[in-house]
């Protein structure tokens, strides 16, 4: 009788683990801290976030939108326990033990969930609210570089398209952040002109 075998996971390489627990650290802790921050608004309603440091670049603006709490709570709550499971995996994989690709196709779709998500609160900070919360910022960056980092474990040897989007995935980040920067940039182009 043929003895079935199980298929082992693959090996987490060391750059791939660093990134995933570096990106889940720098994520959890902006959510961690826009939660303090929103909760300071909710004991104190005259508290003024530290991200609010201008008209544009002002978090207490954002925070107490319909948006910011887009399932009844804060979305910064969302983020630490997000963050939470990432961190976690991140230190298994630097701990080096041998994830399960379910494990990883798991936290892949969490985070292409995560980037779906930072597109639509995008566009409401751009076009609805009309400012920008730079902790904020600092997650929609995390999410996105981890979803090149998380794709790259996966498929990172895979033939065809697929192994060109891996190969090409770097360029595609880079492409993603400069095109917000630009709708930033074009968004607020009057305030940015006359600080010059």
């Amino acid at each position: 009788m043929k003895q079935q075998t199980v298929p082992r996971s693959r090996v987490t390489a060391p750059r791939t683990a660093l990134g995933v627990l570096i990106g889940g650290l720098f994520g959890w802790l902006a959510s961690i801290t826009l939660t303090i921050e929103r909760f300071k608004l909710f004991t104190d309603p005259g508290y003024i976030p530290s991200c609010s440091i201008n008209p544009i670049l002002s978090c207490g603006s954002v925070m107490q939108t319909q948006q910011a709490a887009v399932l009844g709570f804060p979305n910064p709550i969302v983020g630490v326990a997000g963050f939470s499971v990432v961190v976690s995996l991140g230190v298994l994989a630097v701990a080096g033990v041998r994830l399960p690709r379910w494990i990883w196709i798991g936290l892949w779709l969490g985070t292409a969930t995560g980037v779906a998500f930072v597109c639509w609160f995008i566009f409401q900070t751009l076009y609805r609210i009309g400012a920008l919360c730079p902790y904020c910022m600092v997650v929609w960056a995390t999410v996105v570089s981890l979803l090149a980092v998380i794709t790259e474990q996966l498929w990172g040897r895979a033939p065809g398209p697929i192994g060109v989007l891996v190969e090409w995935r770097w360029t595609i980040v880079a492409m993603f952040y400069a095109v917000v920067l630009l709708l930033v940039f074009l968004r607020f182009q009057n305030y940015w002109l006359s600080l010059i």
